[in-house]
């Protein structure tokens, strides 16, 4: 016993150490701790101070039961802090320890039931699993990957969705900043959290149970989407870093908004990102246009905010692809009015004029798209008394597509762009010279393609047969002997 004891407070926590010693003491912990549970010899209920007991009277049993409840505890407190050193080899094993005594806990339990049939989970213990994982010091992603596959179970994925809220509410609580490492490592453990698409019953449960009671929340799959929303929301409310709110939104529509309980909750985060601009206003609509779609929530500045993204720096971030993708589903609508439609067909013209070839393949056939699905549109194509370009009553400038008076004017742009350097763009310029198809172009394959993928291709085309230069052929560097050259030059 008192090597076992030595092992816990000096081999699995002291850092002078060797690795493998600590390696060697935390298994044999778990093997000790692991007896101890599985046999009952820990002293169940309120555990009272180790002093008070060691200077009662009361038997040698129950003495030992609390001095080796109070070993297993300091065990626990220092596998807890093994999460924290350098080797990975020592964290995981801290972690599949701390787990292991989770289960056995779970299925011996350190406390007595208030009443018969009353659910018990080491809640206090797995609260400090989840804590240390979620460093505000260092990035415990790795370790957070082999966390993962415990939430393949329906208690482990419940209790870490609370234990989680609570961790957040603590950390932002007073500070007046959070660590990037933390928001980091809390939204690795948050997006790791999926439940089931499909209504089902909880069944799968790490700690093994003889029956489940129906009046236990862990077995009813609406408490889980409950505590789901509770803690993305804990989570949503705070001051995220730029980077950690792009990597919400990116997942929100798939990941996040089919779980919830009310979806629509989401409407104030989704606005204030709206708000931001750039890649996080895109990603944020994508999540406005999932609520305004399939919940039937109403934002009416929807349009305008997606009309107010479309400037000249679109073609040329990394974000461009998803830009061009999700505008093509937010304006896939055949019941969208004329004139908003106009007015983005109209900017995205103008802004074509300025954009680099790559985009151009996209732009032009994404503008030929929305002239076949509205036909109230192919005026701008078929006006051939139009206004002097110097006349355009299209005005770039309002924010508002609803004033832009887009409508009025015409695709001069396009006319302009048929007599593009690339002979790509110009042929796909010159698509509105005839009857637009019934059928739209897929612009699919187009939206990854990049300058040098257009370059590679250039190559690879075949050149026309080789003409004659001139019709004397060359003799020598200098040419012939009576040429001008060769009377004013030599080589020597």
């Amino acid at each position: 016993m008192t090597r076992g004891r030595g092992a816990t407070s000096s081999g699995a926590g002291g850092d002078s150490e060797d690795q493998e010693e600590v390696h060697e003491a935390v298994r044999a912990c778990s093997r000790l701790f692991g007896a101890l549970l599985a046999r009952g010899e820990l002293f169940v209920g309120q555990l009272p101070s180790e002093e008070m007991v060691m200077a009662g009277s009361r038997g040698a049993t129950r003495k030992y039961k609390v001095w080796m409840r109070h070993r297993y505890h300091s065990c626990c407190n220092r596998l807890g802090e093994l999460l924290a050193r350098s080797s990975f080899r020592i964290k995981e094993l801290a972690l599949s320890t701390l787990m292991k005594f989770v289960q056995l806990e779970g299925e011996h339990p350190l406390e007595k039931p208030k009443w018969e049939g009353n659910y018990l989970f080491p809640y206090q213990l797995f609260k400090s699993v989840v804590g240390g994982l979620l460093s505000p010091e260092e990035d415990r992603s790795l370790l957070l990957c082999q966390f993962r596959e415990y939430l393949e179970h329906d208690d482990i994925r419940y209790h870490t969705m609370q234990a989680a809220a609570d961790a957040v509410a603590r950390a932002a609580d007073g500070r007046p900043e959070v660590p990037l490492a933390f928001w980091n490592n809390a939204f690795t453990l948050l997006s790791s959290v999926s439940l089931p698409r499909q209504e089902s019953v909880p069944s799968n449960f790490y700690v093994k149970h003889a029956e489940l009671s129906d009046k236990w929340k862990v077995v009813h799959l609406r408490e889980h989407r409950k505590a789901f929303q509770q803690m993305w929301l804990g989570f949503l409310k705070h001051q995220l870093p730029l980077r950690v709110c792009k990597k919400v939104l990116v997942i929100m529509h798939d990941s996040i908004l089919p779980h919830l309980a009310q979806p629509s909750l989401m409407i104030d985060f989704l606005a204030r990102a709206c708000d931001v601009g750039g890649a996080v206003s895109l990603l944020a609509l994508n999540g406005l246009f999932i609520l305004i779609h399939k919940h039937n929530l109403e934002y009416p500045d929807f349009y305008r905010k997606l009309y107010g993204l479309l400037d000249p720096s679109v073609f040329h971030v990394k974000y461009r692809a998803r830009f061009f993708h999700l505008a093509d589903l937010f304006l896939s609508s055949s019941h969208l009015p004329a004139y908003l439609v106009a007015a983005f067909t109209k900017r995205l013209a103008r802004l074509a004029l300025t954009a680099p070839p790559e985009a151009l393949l996209t732009v032009l056939p994404f503008i030929c798209n929305l002239l076949r699905r509205h036909p109230a549109c192919r005026v701008l194509v078929h006006r051939p008394r139009g206004p002097e370009l110097d006349a355009d009553p299209y005005d770039p400038r309002e924010e508002d597509p609803a004033r832009s008076r887009a409508l009025e004017s015409s695709l001069w742009e396009l006319q302009a762009l048929q007599q593009h350097y690339h002979p790509e763009v110009s042929k796909a310029a010159s698509a509105i010279n005839q009857a637009l198809s019934e059928a739209e172009v897929s612009i699919a394959p187009l939206l990854e393609l990049t300058a040098f993928q257009i370059f590679e291709q250039d190559l690879q085309k075949k050149g026309p047969e080789p003409v004659p230069l001139e019709f004397i052929p060359a003799q020598g560097l200098l040419g012939r002997r009576d040429d001008l050259c060769a009377q004013h030059f030599t080589l020597s």
